[in-house]
């Protein structure tokens, strides 16, 4: 049995302007899985994110839908070549107005720096440096 793509499902509060964000940031809008109130932007060939309007998400859950502009559930990871990269991206999530309220990080192994989306998601976008 494979498991190798994952599809992370988020509510958000404007499918447009997170289809506008999302794509600012370079995610593609998948071919087949968007309609109306949803879309899936396609990160990589195994990484999708299905934006999803308020009442379209209520199909799949009976829970409350959380604020995530007030709470965090859960960190969004995703690795990039290098820490040029991650800055780019912050700066790209910022320019299409997203925030990036903490700054960057250098452990030593790892280069970590991230974005808030328009809805309050937050990004960690990382680079592990090689091992010698």
């Amino acid at each position: 049995m494979s498991l190798d793509t994952i599809f992370v499902n988020i509510p958000v509060n404007d499918l447009d302007r997170s289809i506008t964000f999302y794509s600012a940031m370079g995610f593609t809008p998948h071919p087949v899985f968007r309609g109306e109130g949803a879309s899936c932007m396609c990160i990589s060939e195994y990484i999708n994110v299905v934006l999803q309007s308020h009442e379209h998400f209520k199909q799949f859950t009976d829970k409350p839908i959380v604020n995530p502009a007030q709470s965090t559930g859960v960190l969004l990871c995703l690795h990039c070549d290098s820490p040029a990269h991650v800055d780019d991206l912050v700066k790209t999530a910022v320019k299409a107005g997203g925030t990036s309220p903490t700054e960057a990080k250098d452990y030593g192994f790892l280069y970590s720096h991230g974005f808030t989306d328009p809805d309050g998601y937050i990004w960690i976008l990382n680079h592990i440096y090689p091992t010698t």
